[in-house]
């Protein structure tokens, strides 16, 4: 059984094993003690803190495989982002070029950096071992966020964002990168990398464009990625866009990839999960579901077949192994979701 909890501070050797398997370009885990060591405090703060509208707080998940005691997994959803680390993106517009007397008209792509996005709710942090990479793992890391905002919903924004890593080269360079650096940055991208992973983001409004960037201006092979996903990337996408996130322009500064948004009440997980009593039998349904606590602190989630939602009387049949795992008595409430 896999099951996901809030971090510990006993999880900071896993967590740093994730942030070396995660590779460049997962800037939400750097490979740096203090900083991981500084999200984990800040999570636990979270966990703990009675909050009646969202703020600085960021909420960590660990994947555990209850057999071998194994941290498998990541997720996490920061609850307002950009209060104190601003949040920068590129918005794309068209502006418009015309001449009566010549009869012209141009309709012209333009890059200007923003913060659009500030006090949005974001979820990040997603990483999953590739050996567990089946079975719905994958999906139950990605919706059991959902599970956890749809039962604490005053701890989150109206709006929630996600995103995505933008496309790279051969070499696993993005294209876009490289017209940046080249012109306002002068530094390579695994330096900017690391110093946006430790939250040193201070040089991004030294150093990046004020005015608008006409996109025809730039390399071709720039111009082809903004707003693309890396390859790996694209089956996050999808299942994000099957929620109801959609695209608005907004794309990341180095590697060009779409952020992705959606209004929490809209999400559809959020708006279909069920929080319904539940009953302790031996069961196995024929869907996979999603199961949640309704703690905070103490929230456990978990999937599988052992657990069956009763139509008729609106209760959730769970295995006792499952009520074990969850912390669940006979009557007490759960949040579902069907996987499937």
């Amino acid at each position: 059984m896999l099951l996901i909890r809030p971090i510990t501070t006993a999880d900071f050797a896993a967590l740093k094993q994730i942030a070396v398997e995660s590779g460049p370009g997962f800037t939400s885990l750097p490979v740096h003690d203090e900083r991981l060591q500084h999200k984990i405090a800040h999570a636990s703060h979270s966990f703990n803190v009675d909050v009646s509208a969202p703020g600085d707080h960021g909420y960590l998940f660990v994947l555990e495989d209850c057999i071998t005691g194994e941290i498998v997994g990541t997720t996490g959803i920061e609850a307002a982002v950009g209060l104190h680390t601003p949040l920068y993106h590129f918005q794309q517009n068209t502006v418009i070029h015309h001449s009566a007397e010549l009869n012209v008209l141009n309709q012209l792509k333009t890059l200007t950096l923003c913060n659009d996005y500030t006090g949005a709710s974001e979820i990040c942090t997603l990483f999953l071992r590739e050996s567990y990479r089946r079975n719905h793992a994958g999906r139950f890391l990605s919706k059991v966020r959902f599970l956890f905002m749809a039962e604490h919903p005053q701890r989150f924004s109206d709006i929630v964002i996600a995103e995505m890593r933008g496309a790279t080269n051969a070499e696993g360079k993005p294209p876009f990168w490289n017209w940046l650096q080249n012109l306002f940055l002068t530094i390579d991208f695994p330096t900017a990398d690391k110093l946006i992973g430790v939250g040193k983001k201070a040089f991004i409004a030294e150093l990046m464009p004020r005015h608008p960037i006409y996109v025809g201006l730039l390399p071709t092979e720039a111009q082809q990625v903004i707003g693309q996903v890396h390859e790996n990337t694209k089956p996050a996408l999808k299942m994000l866009e099957k929620e109801g996130f959609k695209h608005r322009g907004y794309i990341d500064l180095f590697d060009a990839g779409p952020t992705v948004e959606a209004r929490l009440q809209d999400i559809r997980s959020v708006a279909l999960s069920r929080r319904v009593p539940v009953t302790i039998k031996e069961v196995r349904g024929e869907r996979t579901l999603a199961v949640a606590n309704t703690a905070l602190s103490e929230f456990k989630a978990s999937f599988g077949k052992n657990a069956q939602f009763d139509e008729q009387q609106q209760q959730l049949q769970i295995s006792a192994e499952l009520a074990a795992a969850l912390q669940l008595a006979e009557g007490d409430f759960a949040r579902f979701i069907n996987l499937d």
